[in-house]
């Protein structure tokens, strides 16, 4: 087929199994590429997801095209247009995490890393073409928006008054606007997870430890950092999932997920009867005592409505009682924001400097201050001057290259996880189902944040959650719901959303404006 040719095929809401159909009827990887740059040549300018292109994305297809007319036998990603998110390093491409000091282009300095993130090689040894890198707010320290980005602001792709979801509004935004087949997020405090329910999409925020996250620029990723997939469909987000998992040197801390990913993969539980019998929690103030919206309260119901019909038990409010809720402390000057384990991110972004290569712009966090001090991220104005009324924040901010004390935190999930295991241990649950956001999403510009159900308790106590649309509000806007679980319980959760989205198919594509 000539690359140049019109393609035959529909890259709207295209999906891993319709991309496989196109590849077997003859449609080349080459030419599936060109037609995700044609449409992001169109929208990106609006829209704002992408923020560096991968000059090689033209000739990592071709290379694909190359093997599979070989006959050599790929796997459900190669020749998959997709997107990374910003922070995540791309060897020879700029890693800026948004903020104009870390970006050439906006007046500050390249941080050119010499070799992938272990994730990004994980998709690029499974043939995908990466189209670019996605955009995120500063330091991806909001899970809002992308308003400050040097790059300006990202829309969401469904409601584009509306907040888009961050840090990893650029990737939602590219696969709610068909930009890509799927992207990589990377999640601190909701930084998957909201993104994807503010855009009607599906999200995998992965038990802590379980996909690695060397090479992607820290917030706390001693202790929260998470990277997982957004996708249109569940299956997707599934098999991308068998992709990043796992262990790798690189990263130590994956050797706790050993022995955990699933037998036949992510995909092996995505049965349409998966909720049939299954238990499931359901919020309340024992979780978190902030209401829902009457709204949100509507849509839920019916939301519970329709997994009961699947065959489930619903479990009003089973952590009533169980000084579960008491055991948040919102950080001051956040919105119900716990930024507990956020104290390791000096020590982690030594790690992360370090391992950039020698090459480098910056290789110890005294050059990245002295490069950065004019919006020092640390400071009475910085994006992360929070930290400061976590007590174990400042002496390893004093001594970042000396493994950190992070005892009050550990006991802090410690704490989390007892209660939420003995919880679901004593209703017999198989995992909990809320909706992800208590109330529909605040305009682009307001200066308000997305308000969440899940994001700080789940983050602190390393747990998984599987974001998938359950419908919309009045407005337009994206409603969708959370499975939440047990850690490692990631198949079981997928299994669940995935017969919710069969049974519902309450995602559709957006009208795209401009």
């Amino acid at each position: 087929m000539d690359a140049k040719t019109p393609a035959p095929f529909d890259v709207i809401e295209m999906t891993l199994a319709d991309a496989a159909e196109a590849f077997a009827s003859g449609v080349s990887a080459e030419a599936l590429t060109l037609a995700f740059l044609d449409r992001i040549a169109t929208h990106n300018p609006r829209y704002n997801a992408l923020i560096i292109m991968n000059p090689d994305a033209l000739s990592d297809a071709r290379a694909i095209d190359a093997r599979r007319a070989a006959g050599e036998a790929l796997g459900p990603l190669a020749g998959v247009p997709v997107v990374i998110k910003d922070p995540m390093d791309m060897a020879g491409l700029p890693t800026t995490a948004g903020w104009r000091c870390l970006s050439a282009r906006a007046g500050g300095v390249d941080l050119i890393p010499e070799t992938d993130a272990p994730v990004v090689a994980r998709m690029r040894a499974a043939g995908c073409v990466m189209l670019g890198k996605t955009n995120v707010p500063v330091l991806s320290a909001t899970g809002s928006h992308a308003n400050d980005s040097w790059a300006g602001p990202t829309l969401n792709s469904a409601a584009p008054g509306s907040l888009p979801g961050g840090s990893s509004a650029g990737t939602a935004t590219a696969v709610g606007a068909s930009l890509a087949v799927l992207g990589l997020a990377e999640e601190t405090g909701g930084s998957i997870q909201n993104p994807a329910s503010a855009q009607g999409l599906v999200g995998i925020k992965p038990t802590f430890a379980l996909v690695p996250n060397a090479g992607v620029v820290p917030l706390a990723g001693s202790t929260r950092d998470v990277v997982g997939p957004i996708a249109r469909c569940v299956r997707d987000a599934a098999l991308t999932l068998d992709v990043l998992a796992g262990y790798t040197p690189a990263d130590p801390k994956t050797v706790a997920g050993i022995g955990k990913r699933p037998k036949g993969g992510y995909t092996s539980r995505l049965d349409t009867e998966a909720l049939r019998g299954r238990r499931l929690g359901l919020y309340g103030p024992g979780w978190r005592d902030l209401p829902l919206s009457a709204e949100a309260t509507d849509l839920y119901a019916r939301a519970q409505g329709e997994i009961a019909a699947r065959g489930a038990t619903l479990v009003a409010d089973p952590f009533a009682e169980t000084g579960f809720a008491a055991l948040a402390r919102p950080t001051p000057g956040l919105n119900h924001f716990d930024a507990r384990g956020m104290e390791s991110v000096p020590y982690d972004l030594h790690l992360y400097l370090q391992r950039l290569g020698p090459s480098a712009a910056l290789r110890s966090v005294e050059a990245f201050a002295d490069a950065t001090k004019d919006e020092d991220a640390f400071g009475p104005n910085g994006v992360l001057r929070h930290l400061h009324a976590i007590p174990a924040f400042a002496p390893i901010l004093a001594h970042p290259t000396t493994p950190p004390d992070l005892s009050a935190f550990l006991t802090l999930r410690e704490a989390y996880l007892a209660i939420f295991d003995a919880v679901l241990e004593a209703n017999a649950l198989d995992g909990l189902v809320f909706p992800q956001m208590r109330d529909e999403l605040p305009p682009l510009h307001s200066g308000q944040a997305i308000n969440e159900t899940t994001v700080c308790e789940i983050n602190i106590a390393g747990l998984p959650g599987v974001t998938v649309p359950a419908g919309f509000y009045a407005s337009g806007a994206p409603f969708n719901l959370i499975f939440v679980g047990r850690m490692w319980s990631e198949a079981d959760l997928l299994g669940y959303a995935y017969d919710y989205e069969q049974a519902t198919h309450h995602r559709r594509a957006p009208a795209l404006i401009g």
